[in-house]
């Protein structure tokens, strides 16, 4: 019997093994409750930050990304304790928001319009806790004073943006231009007014197609809205809908047709993406952290991020553009910088 008691901790072993390989799982869908990511604060800190993101989630290439960037970097540099919470519907919102506030986490985020109500709530909820959301005005949440608005002039972006479209559209002879919105909420028409304005100012004869998927998440919707306004004769298509836009910039390059991206620079997808109007999501997070880590919680108001803090503003360009057109564009964003280009629309008509 003792000569079996080796080869009896051998199996036990393996098998032991065995289970932990076995329990990764390559497709296994996130929990709305653990975090994506968390990090331990350096030495002396007990500083925790909470990021809820809405459901478009870190892999949308775009908006949530940045803001899981701006936490990281406030991970590194400041050391704070980080934790993300991912929605899978919006019904997480409230129950992700609660369970951060209810931990301790000294600043609680949330990324995006889609949060406005659950914010709201859970806000009222826990007073003495400190909140920030991106894209909602602290006036929207009902001038609360454990909230900090983060905001952005989109439609200064969506200007030079559009400029852009303008541009090309006139070089490659057409005369059409198009949008592709997510839903609409302020933060997206701001964008895409912008674009409007900008694409109209450097080509007066051009006409502008704008449509909505009623969707942030589901590329096929976008594509189909895109392929729509293509066959409609548009030229450049601009997608305002996060990770249901990749979906729109994949028909421009299905259709050989100009693609912008949104709020990073996307053009990492490929030539066909004529630049990107950049939101520096990132930059805003990692700046309400940092304040409210040195003590300076800016609850009740907002912070506003435009082209005068670079807080937008437009991504490189594909080495196939135009000729010209980037330092066509780059003069006009020093014009809106200076206050010279003024009144950029934010409602789109």
């Amino acid at each position: 019997m003792k000569r079996l008691i080796p080869f009896v901790l051998l199996l036990a072993a393996l098998a032991l093994v065995a289970a932990g390989c076995g329990s990764k799982k390559k497709n296994a869908a996130p929990s709305t409750t653990a975090p994506a990511t968390t990090t331990a604060p350096s030495s002396g800190s007990s500083f925790k930050v909470g990021l809820s993101t809405d459901t478009g989630g870190l892999n949308d290439r775009s908006f949530n990304h940045l803001a899981y960037l701006g936490l990281q970097r406030a991970g590194r540099e400041l050391g704070v304790e980080t934790r993300v919470v991912q929605a899978q519907s919006p019904a997480d919102y409230i129950p992700n928001l609660s369970a951060l506030a209810r931990q301790g986490y000294n600043l609680v985020i949330g990324v995006g319009f889609t949060e406005i109500q659950a914010m709201q709530a859970v806000a009222k909820q826990f007073p003495k806790s400190h909140f920030a959301i991106v894209d909602v005005a602290n006036a929207d949440e009902g001038g609360l004073k454990n909230v900090e608005g983060l905001l952005f002039k989109e439609q200064e972006a969506g200007y030079l943006a559009g400029y852009a479209a303008g541009l090309a559209a006139k070089q490659r002879g057409g005369k059409v231009v198009s949008s592709v919105g997510g839903m609409k909420q302020p933060p997206v028409d701001r964008y895409i007014a912008g674009y409007q304005a900008g694409a109209k100012a450097a080509f007066p004869g051009v006409t502008t197609v704008n449509g909505y998927s009623q969707d942030f998440e589901n590329q096929a919707k976008c594509k189909e809205v895109a392929l729509n306004q293509i066959a409609q004769g548009s030229v450049v298509v601009f997608q305002v809908a996060g990770g249901c836009g990749l979906g729109a910039l994949d028909a421009a390059k299905e259709k050989g047709v100009w693609g912008v991206g949104v709020d990073a620079d996307q053009g990492y997808l490929g030539n066909y993406v004529l630049t990107s109007a950049l939101k520096r999501v990132d930059t805003s997070v990692f700046d309400s952290i940092k304040s409210a880590k040195a003590g300076n919680f800016k609850g009740g108001t907002d912070a506003v991020y435009g082209l005068d803090v670079d807080g937008v503003g437009i991504g490189k360009f594909s080495p196939k553009a135009p000729a010209g057109i980037a330092a066509k564009v780059a003069a006009v964003k020093q014009q809106i910088a200076a206050g010279k280009i003024k009144n950029i629309p934010t409602i789109v008509k």
